[in-house]
């Protein structure tokens, strides 16, 4: 009876085991198909508002510059 028992817990922790790696490769699956169609719609966004990304490209340059010098003069110190 007790072997039966044992048995019987082995085969319930085998099939949670089972339950868990299915559902993490639901969930990874979900994720690689949430980020496929998320990556299309960001392309689309950047191609249908090209004017807009590029007022924005050209606003944030002379911010850039002023980052880029600065981190250069703190290396520079150094």
């Amino acid at each position: 009876m007790e072997e039966k028992v044992a048995l019987n817990q082995e085969q319930t922790q085998e099939q949670e085991k089972e339950e868990k790696k299915t559902s993490e490769v639901v969930k990874t699956v979900f994720k690689y198909i949430l980020g496929i169609v998320l990556v299309g719609l960001g392309i689309w966004a950047v191609i249908g508002l090209w004017p807009s990304v590029w007022t924005v490209i050209k606003g944030c340059l002379g911010v850039f510059l002023i980052l880029a010098g600065a981190i250069t003069i703190a290396i520079a110190k150094e």
